[in-house]
Order: structure tokens, then sequence, then C-alpha cells
């Protein structure tokens, strides 16, 4: 990336914000520009600078990081959000994602994750710790994680088949395939096709 990312971090801890400063201005792709402690001071700071990615926690005073993340998206929707938060919940992630979010990073991750995701997002893509996207990935009951059936479909997308392959491999319609295929976009908060497929080669099992 040739061009500067500038970021905007919002934590309700000031030695959080500290560290991360540091270690996001150590690397000249990033700039800092300015940094806030809730919502409202987040949302008037990013009025103030030119922001490119917003770096969110969930646990706020006051207004939480999902919630700052759906004002974010309806009053900037140019600029990108990134929650970086010590949940590991997968209805953390959901609704993150849900509220706009485009990618969620553990803060006791490895540090090169945090510069990852960052390029990864302001790239257009999703980022999600591996922690996290192997239990986004995982077979199991709730609402918002996969079925077993779409654990196999995702397992024949990282093979490179197509709905028909799939469809003959699973004795399925080529329509139930594909709504497979949008069932998992929707709970895993991805978009495209490239992302479903990069999603699945990295994390299928």
């Amino acid at each position: 990336m040739t061009n500067t990312i500038k970021i905007l971090l919002v934590d309700d801890h000031p030695l959080v914000r500290d560290g991360l400063r540091a270690r996001l201005e150590a690397m000249p792709q990033f700039e800092v520009v300015a940094e806030a402690g809730g919502a409202s001071e987040a949302l008037e700071q990013a009025g103030r600078h030119p922001v490119d990615l917003v770096l969110m926690d969930i646990n706020m005073r006051g207004v939480n990081g999902i919630e700052a993340t759906a004002l974010f998206k309806q009053a900037f929707p140019r600029i990108a959000v990134l929650i970086l938060s010590m949940h590991d919940k997968v209805e953390y992630v959901s609704q993150a994602i849900q509220a706009g979010a485009r990618g969620y990073v553990l803060k006791d991750a490895p540090g090169k994750d945090i510069v990852v995701a960052i390029e990864t997002v302001m790239s257009g893509g999703i980022y999600y710790s591996a922690a996290l996207a192997r239990q986004l990935a995982q077979p199991q009951n709730q609402d918002n994680q996969l079925t077993s059936r779409e654990h196999e479909v995702l397992r024949h997308i990282a093979n490179g088949e197509s709905n028909k392959q799939i469809a003959r491999a699973l004795d399925l319609s080529v329509r139930t395939v594909e709504t497979h295929r949008l069932n998992i976009k929707r709970k895993l908060g991805i978009e495209g096709q490239a992302e479903l497929i990069r999603f699945a080669v990295q994390h299928a099992q």
C-alpha cells in the first residue's frame, strides 16, 4: 500500500490507546490522526479529521462499540470500522459485522494480526482473528453459526468446486447449494464470492 492509512482509535482506556498509537505509528503506512474515549467523541473527531479507518473497542461506557459502529456507518459510510476487542464470543462478532464492521481482531492476538487486519480491510476484504474464524466455521446449531450442511458446502468451496459439482457430491439441487452459499456469506458477514472462497480455503477443515 502506497497511501498512508489514517486511523482513529476508539477505546475508553487511555493506556490502551497510547499502546496502540505507539505500535501503529512505528509503521510508515499508518498514521493515527485522532483518538476518542467514547462514541460521541469519536463521531466528533471523525468530522474534524480525515479518517480512513476506525479501530473500535466494544466495552465502553454509554454507547458500546457495536452500537457506535452502526452510528459510524450511518454518519460516515466510507470509513471502515475494525473491531479490536477482548471478547471472543461468536455472537459479538456477528453483531459487529451486522452493524457494519469490516473485521474483528482479538486484543490478545499476535501483534502482526492487527497490521494484516487493517491492510485487509482497507483493501476491501473482511478479517477475523484466526481463533474467531475457526469458531465461525465450526458446525453449530446456533442461528449465527454454520450448520453441519453449510460446513460441508464450505469444504467443497475450498476445493474449488462449482455449485453443480457441490450439488452432485451432496445429492442436493443447485438452487439449494446457492441458498447455502448465501446463508454462509450472511452468517460470516462476507459479501463477495472471492471473499467467500478465500475464507473457505483458509478456514474450512
